[in-house]
């Protein structure tokens, strides 16, 4: 089984993903498919396009990934996921969209999970440390604005 992956997405959100993953999995592109909504575009355009996207993917399972859950992305998705062959994921990062295409064969089920786990475990607090071999002094300004 080898699933489709459909990203519909805020312009240009969904093309720069895409374009992220084609960079790291250059072969993934028949299975990836966007759909950046445009501002001021009605919501039933964004639909008809959507419907035509999906159909031209023509894959038997596909996962949809939307950027945030409540707005016009995810709301047009929702018209398209019937939980059977397409299912539905809102809030989309380059960690989730990595994993979606590297498990794209196993089932939704299973894909589904790996999705929202790898979205969540990609999102971290980083430590921050000092450039290499400088160290900061307790009441330094933070010198890296570059003014002169």
């Amino acid at each position: 089984m080898n699933n489709g992956i459909f990203i519909i997405a805020h312009a240009p959100l969904a093309t720069a993903l895409r374009q992220c993953v084609l960079h790291v999995f250059p072969d993934a592109a028949a299975s990836l498919a966007v759909l950046d909504v445009q501002p001021n575009t009605p919501a039933d355009e964004s639909l008809s396009t959507a419907r035509l996207t999906l159909a031209l993917l023509n894959a038997e399972h596909t996962l949809i990934l939307t950027d945030m859950f409540g707005a016009t992305p995810c709301n047009v998705a929702q018209k398209l996921a019937d939980g059977v062959s397409t299912r539905l994921v809102a809030g989309v990062n380059l960690p989730m969209l990595l994993r979606a295409i590297t498990y794209r064969s196993e089932s939704m089920d299973a894909l589904v999970a790996r999705v929202i786990a790898g979205g969540t475990q990609g999102v971290m607090q980083v430590a921050v440390t000092a450039p290499q071999n400088q160290q900061r002094k307790p009441n330094d300004q933070n010198h890296d604005h570059h003014q002169q």
